[in-house]
């Protein structure tokens, strides 16, 4: 299963990108989206996803 950014929600803080160990967080019209290809919700490296560890706005990164 993979996460996803809602557009409306996203405040393009940039904070998620860095953490993502699988670099699926990119830069999109301003803010910034999840590639579900590549999205693993972290699993194996830690045990939640870390893009939702740190996101301040709530709702902004859930499942897809």
């Amino acid at each position: 299963m993979a996460l996803q950014i809602i557009a409306e929600l996203c405040t393009a803080c940039a904070d998620c990108e860095p953490l993502c160990p699988t670099e699926s967080i990119i830069p999109f019209k301003g803010l910034f989206k999840i590639i579900a290809d590549t999205c693993t919700e972290c699993e194996g490296e830690f045990d939640t996803p870390q893009c939702l560890d740190v996101c301040m706005e709530d709702d902004c990164i859930i499942p897809m």
